[in-house]
């Protein structure tokens, strides 16, 4: 007997932020929605210990925010399943959708998988995430008043959220594995001319040290072989995202490096597949960014179906 293929008018890829809110568009619009999930439901909210920039809650655990956007994500009777995308073969007027568990079909696709932060993969770094170690400053700089960090990359973003973190550090060390940065001219000029920022040059973190409640200092290695110990309050890594692109890699809608091009309605270049959050080609990844996209992605996969 051959397997049955269960049909929706709406599946979404991912239960972050982005995939919650285009789910509750969705199945709010009396759409059959399900979400598609391979992980634990709440995305990079899980990874966030205190949220102080969500708006409508002056702070919240970001697992409680994550429990909260899942029930508002259900109540109007989405459906939620495991499974890990294999494969996305386009259609009219459903596309299917391989994963390792079961094969579905919808007439719509919202793709909001999101993105994992490159690791620096040394000792202590997973023990103190989100207990000292951070990849987001507008998250978690605000946690780091008047304290010392250390901010680890040389490309844009490495150096932009150095001189965020400013406002509330007392001092910014860049510890940069060459001897010049990569980010534009424009935001190096801010940077040396920033008086709390000063830099490390060949040199890289070799280990993330703490007193087993968060962060206490880090052990640099420089090019020539030596080491030593910095003390500080926190470490901000900033060595690049990784677009979490398995399952769609063959649809022809990701630029060179794997992150998904949009229109500003989340529309891909395939009729009816659509993007949220994370995943996009896009500047600013927030949790509010990916509620905003996903509502928009929302609203867009309805009228798609509607015109079907």
């Amino acid at each position: 007997m051959s397997e049955e293929i269960k049909q929706y008018d709406v599946l979404v890829i991912g239960c972050g932020p982005a995939g919650m809110t285009a789910a509750l568009y969705t199945s709010r619009a009396a759409l059959s929605v399900l979400i598609l999930e391979r992980g634990v439901r709440g995305g990079e909210l899980l990874n966030t210990a205190e949220v102080e920039n969500y708006p409508g809650f002056p702070s919240i655990q970001g697992p409680d925010l994550a429990t909260s956007m899942y029930e508002g994500a259900m109540r109007f009777g989405a459906d939620y399943a495991y499974g890990n995308v294999k494969a996305i073969h386009p259609g009219q007027p459903y596309h299917t959708i391989e994963t390792d568990t079961a094969t579905y079909q919808a007439k719509a696709i919202v793709i909001a998988t999101g993105s994992t932060h490159r690791l620096l993969d040394v000792p202590g770094e997973a023990d103190y995430a989100g207990r000292g170690v951070s990849y987001c400053a507008v998250c978690d700089g605000a946690f780091f008043k008047d304290g010392k960090l250390i901010v680890v990359g040389g490309g844009d973003s490495a150096v932009e959220e150095g001189a965020y973190l400013t406002q509330y550090a007392k001092q910014v060390t860049i510890v940069h594995r060459r001897d010049q940065l990569r980010a534009q001219a424009i935001l190096q000029e801010r940077a040396f001319a920033n008086e709390k920022i000063d830099f490390t040059w060949d040199a890289q973190v070799q280990e993330i040290l703490g007193d087993g409640q968060k962060v206490t200092g880090v052990r640099i290695v420089k090019k020539d072989g030596s080491s030593y110990v910095e003390d500080c309050d926190g470490v901000f890594i900033y060595i690049g995202l990784l677009p979490n692109q398995a399952g769609f890699d063959d649809l022809g809608i990701t630029d060179e490096e794997g992150w998904v091009i949009t229109d500003e309605n989340m529309l891909t270049k395939v009729p009816g597949i659509f993007a949220a959050g994370d995943i996009r080609q896009k500047k600013l990844r927030q949790i509010s960014t990916a509620v905003g996209d996903g509502g928009q992605a929302g609203q867009e996969a309805y009228n798609y179906i509607q015109s079907l």
